[in-house]
């Protein structure tokens, strides 16, 4: 019998998905989050004021622990609520227990209240309220922020990506998230000050305490008490305004203009060291993929049979490499030893990205290093340089306006949040990044490796501790199976996909729990990680749907919290819509395609494991033609599903 249930299918786990509770507060509306206390999408209209007010326990590592809420009590009539709830934050050493009360009054005020006590002595590197700002809404905006000391600062949103702070000592921040309409959000209990969390690709602007230039990791003594207050208030406008999209389905719409190439798209080597068995050599080679990004570290003594290993599976699937070198201090010798054990076995190289170490971002003499040694070994390959980390890192150290090396950095969605709402929004900052590139560092940008985990931590203060056999490696996340992932895959792909300026991407792993298809022995965690031996991953069929595509159409949503789509052609002008189901939901959505026949194959819960056990029967399998109606062709969505709708 197999394991996985349909929950297990959508979202890796058996935890049901979470549906919040609608609030008002005069011509606010807002959800509130039973499970997390998280208060979301503050809105007039359809229209962001704050994304998101919660509350945060982050230990010396950063990493948050999250709320067990009890004792959760909701009052709320049509125009005004309260509630109230106890949260204890439990991991480790760390013990800390935290009251809650968020309400909203008749008159547009939203207040968020913590108080909290620690019940252990402990490490911490920032507890209390945190309050996320729209990017849409802000970005590039005026607003006027209140300093503690109590004057006024006139200041701007940064359009792009800022690497630091761009605003400090914060009392209080106004702004317009419409023209005429003026939202306040006040903080008490702290210093607060404002990051743009763009840098690591969360889709807001994070006000929170306390400053960062303020020395941390710093001890919090049993019974240490912390009370913090934010309130958000947008008096009613003079005019009503009224919700054009919410509480209507959502709607794809394609753009015949104008038509972009698709992008390189490629799969990094396997990290677990197993090679390729011929199953997973064919499925891998019907995919079409562009590259293979193999890692190698120069100062281990493994690099070479790795590059061998990478050699042998590049061609076998019928792709390049992305050569990942990572130098240490002695680079230059490294590089000639990389050269002798390279000229041996003649792989087929497109691009080299290079790295230090010990830097967070390649310094300029190493590209220069590299650029010298490598050029003879493979001509017109161009180099990348940059970070194997964070945005961030490449955004705090650019490179040098005179060189010549493409800029490279890697994408995951969840450095700060976990849940599958914070993935969904954080799509929408991805391609943030590759504009704000274009500003310092103006050449195709290389983004290299998608993840869905964060594979590292460079901002950690001590070692971090993971047992193997109670949880999974901090760098795995069991999503990566499900349905959620493939839909969080293709509103990706729909993103950086349109952007002329993107060289490459790479996504994932070939295979194991950090790929695209299970490993023909299973997983090493079963009970944790219950794939299915040698099956693929539903992700694995969207980079199948696109194999034998050229070009892309840019397709909008209604929605993009809930669905996302694309739009590609083959050679023959042949046109086919990929869908997703971000959420949790049932979702009936229209597609405007004007007058039409098309197929539509969906893929979900219902047959899923078919899908996954023997993905080219399933792939074989064709349904009857449907007629558009009005012009529009309509899906029935199942929670995170996906639909393939080729246009006939």
């Amino acid at each position: 019998m197999n394991p996985l249930t349909p929950a297990l299918l959508r979202f890796g786990t058996d935890i049901p998905a979470e549906e919040p509770i609608p609030l008002n507060a005069g011509s606010l509306t807002m959800q509130f989050e039973k499970s997390t206390g998280f208060l979301r999408y503050i809105r007039i209209g359809d229209h962001e004021t704050v994304r998101c007010i919660y509350a945060a326990v982050r230990d010396r590592n950063w990493t948050t622990i999250p709320p067990e809420i009890t004792n959760l009590q909701i009052e709320k009539t049509s125009a005004a609520f309260r509630i109230t709830f106890d949260a204890i934050c439990k991991q480790r050493e760390i013990d800390f227990r935290w009251s809650g009360v968020v309400s909203g009054t008749a008159d547009g005020t939203v207040t968020f209240e913590f108080d909290g006590t620690a019940a252990s002595t402990f490490l911490k590197n920032r507890i209390g309220i945190c309050v996320l700002h729209p990017i849409l809404e802000c970005a590039g905006k005026p607003c006027s922020i209140e300093k503690v000391d109590g004057t006024v600062e006139e200041g701007i949103f940064p359009r792009h990506i800022s690497p630091h702070q761009p605003f400090k000592g914060i009392r209080a921040i106004v702004n317009e998230p419409i023209p005429g309409v003026r939202a306040e959000v006040r903080f008490a209990g702290d210093i607060f000050e404002m990051e743009d969390q763009r840098n690591w690709t969360d889709a807001s602007f994070k006000t929170y305490s306390t400053p960062l230039d303020l020395p941390f990791p710093v001890e919090v003594p049993n019974g240490t008490r912390i009370q913090q207050t934010v309130s958000v208030s947008v008096p009613s406008p003079a005019r009503k305004i009224f919700p054009v999209l919410l509480g209507r389905g959502a709607q794809l719409s394609i753009s015949t203009t104008p038509v972009l190439s698709k992008p390189r798209i490629g799969l990094s080597m396997a990290s677990h060291g197993q090679p390729l068995s011929p199953r997973e050599t064919d499925r891998l080679k019907s995919l079409k993929i562009s590259h293979l990004r193999v890692e190698l570290r120069l100062s281990s003594t493994d690099w070479a049979a790795r590059l061998a290993l990478a050699s042998v599976e590049s061609a076998a699937i019928g792709c390049t490499l992305h050569i990942a070198l990572f130098l240490s201090d002695i680079g230059e010798a490294e590089l000639d030893a990389f050269a002798r054990e390279f000229e041996s076995i003649r792989p087929n190289v497109s691009l080299w990205l290079i790295y230090h170490d010990s830097k967070p971002a390649t310094p300029e003499q190493w590209l220069r290093a590299a650029k010298q040694k490598l050029s003879p070994l493979a001509q017109n390959v161009l180099i990348a340089g940059g970070t194997n980390s964070f945005f961030t890192e490449l955004n705090r150290h650019r490179l040098q306006q005179d060189s010549q090396a493409l800029p490279c950095y890697s994408i995951n969605p969840q450095v700060h949040a976990v849940d599958h709402t914070t993935l969904v929004e954080n799509l929408e900052a991805q391609i943030h990044t590759v504009e704000t590139v274009q500003d310092f560092a103006p050449r195709s940008t290389v983004i290299s490796p998608i993840t869905l985990r964060p594979r590292s931590n460079p901002n950690a203060t001590s070692l971090a501790t993971n047992s193997s056999s109670e949880r999974l490696p901090a760098s795995i996340d069991v999503r990566q199976m499900s349905l959620f992932s493939a839909g969080w895959t293709l509103g990706s792909l729909a993103r950086l996909g349109l952007s002329t300026k993107v060289h490459s991407l790479t996504y994932f792993e070939t295979t194991g729990w950090a790929g695209i298809m299970e490993t023909e022995s299973g997983s090493p965690l079963p009970d944790l990680f219950p794939a299915i031996p040698g099956s693929v991953f539903p992700m694995y069929h969207i980079l199948a749907d696109l194999a034998d595509c050229n070009r892309l159409y840019p397709t909008h949503t209604s929605h993009p919290l809930q669905i996302d789509g694309m739009t590609a052609l083959d050679s023959k002008n042949r046109k086919r819509v990929l869908v997703a189901n971000l959420t949790g939901m049932t979702h009936e959505i229209k597609i405007k395609t004007g007058t039409c026949k098309a197929r539509i194959r969906y893929l979900d819960e219902t047959n899923c494991v078919e899908a996954m056990e023997s993905p080219e029967r399933f792939r074989q399998r064709e349904t009857d033609p449907v007629e558009s109606v009005a012009g529009k062709i309509d899906l029935k969505l199942l929670p995170c599903a996906l639909a393939r709708v080729d246009i006939l």
